[in-house]
């Protein structure tokens, strides 16, 4: 990576950091929803818009970034003329604002326009909005994890790495809504591992990352490609996973390897350790 890309990146979450406690202090008063629908039909709250608002003005300021896009908009915006583009969801899982639940923001860092696939992806990190404010980034092939409850970032863990033992999983979609093959891979691991799912992928993935395990978001009967976003979610949380030495698939390749095709393109998410990943493709194989 170039020197100008480095000093890009520092920028981008430097000023993530400094936006993280800003956005945390906004929810308590946009928890209700407002009057807009955003791009995969879903109703917007105040607290997507504001966190969405103030995320573009902030790292679409920044020199050598050139495109903004977001889960809660039509189309990337151009923000200047930088080769750098960020794809960012504002509030994964603001669904949980309602109940006072974790939730979180993800960005990814890609080379040139979008759409973009794995292999220009420059950088990819989260917030988490937990009990600590934390980022979590990927760059180089490393993963560190920061505390960043005042705005700076303070490391707390320079080479995050998945344990090798795992102990938990979580998995999004309904029940009935699953496709036999792995409906059959849940009914196998539940006996050996711990069930931990809370509707935000920021939360759910960190878990992953703590304990070991998996973390899917599977091709439903109704939604042959899930319910992720390739672009927001898919390849940024696939590249921390894979970072600290864990394993992504669509179900049957690495999601870093899934070509765009579309903007708010979705696609089927399974993250964790090898060999459970090894046994959810098996499984959907088999189906």
């Amino acid at each position: 990576m170039s020197d100008t890309y480095d000093a890009i990146l520092d920028e981008i979450f430097e000023t993530l950091a400094e936006l993280g406690p800003e956005i945390r202090a906004s929810l308590p008063g946009r928890r209700v929803e407002s009057s807009e629908i955003n791009p995969s039909g879903e109703t917007r709250l105040e607290a997507d818009a504001y966190a969405d608002e103030l995320i573009e003005e902030a790292l679409g300021a920044i020199d050598g970034v050139g495109i903004y896009a977001s889960e809660e908009q039509a189309e990337p915006i151009d923000v200047g003329d930088g080769e750098v583009s960020i794809a960012c969801d504002p509030l994964d899982g603001s669904s949980n604002i309602k109940p006072n639940s974790p939730m979180g923001t993800i960005i990814a860092v890609y080379e040139g326009e979008l759409p973009a696939g794995g292999e220009r992806l420059l950088a990819s990190g989260f917030v988490l909005f937990g009990p600590i404010l934390t980022m979590t980034v990927a760059r180089d092939g490393h993963v560190y994890e920061a505390n960043i409850g005042d705005g700076d970032i303070e490391i707390i863990n320079d080479d995050v790495t998945i344990p090798d033992d795992p102990v938990v999983y979580g998995m999004g979609g309904r029940v009935p809504d699953w496709t036999e093959g792995f409906g059959s891979f849940i009914q196998e691991i539940e006996q050996e591992y711990k069930l931990r799912y809370g509707g935000s992928m920021v939360a759910d993935v960190n878990q992953v990352l703590t304990y070991g395990g998996i973390f899917s978001y599977p091709a439903l009967k109704s939604a042959e490609n899930g319910k992720l976003r390739l672009q927001f979610e898919g390849i940024p949380m696939a590249d921390i996973v894979e970072s600290a030495g864990g394993v992504s698939s669509d179900g049957s390749q690495s999601i870093l390897e899934v070509e765009p095709t579309r903007f708010h393109q979705r696609v089927p998410v399974h993250l964790g350790n090898e060999q459970l990943i090894e046994r959810v493709e098996a499984h959907l194989a088999d189906e």
